[in-house]
């Protein structure tokens, strides 16, 4: 499987941050995978954000939740990330991957990643 995420590269603070994964090569609505959005800020660990599962239960990070949103478009096998009210302190790497249950949250790398793609936050 591969994932490709997608969404503008820079993002006025207070506004919404929007990214797209697109999965290649197998279906969002299989069994047992959570479907996840990471970030990495400079200098930091990853921060898992939220996912959505195969079964289209949603799970989001404590820290973030009342700002995080993820959705799922299974005819396109796609999931978004919307993350509202950003700040200069969301700015960092922003990853979606395709995880087993166990391997969510851990501090290193499991499963399928894609590339991710930069966000800034900045007017």
């Amino acid at each position: 499987v591969h994932l490709e995420e997608s969404g503008p590269g820079l993002v006025k603070p207070s506004q919404t941050l929007s990214l797209i994964c697109t999965v290649f090569g197998g279906a969002i609505t299989t069994n047992d995978y959570y479907w996840s959005w990471i970030r990495q800020a400079p200098g930091k660990g990853l921060e898992w954000i939220g996912y959505i599962s195969s079964s289209g239960y949603t799970y989001y990070s404590p820290s973030l939740k009342s700002r995080t949103s993820i959705s799922r478009d299974t005819s396109k096998d796609q999931f978004t990330l919307q993350l509202t009210s950003v700040t200069p302190e969301d700015t960092a790497h922003y990853y979606c991957a395709r995880v087993r249950g166990q391997d969510y949250g851990l501090e290193y790398r499991a499963g399928d990643w894609g590339q991710g793609t930069q966000v800034t936050v900045s007017s």
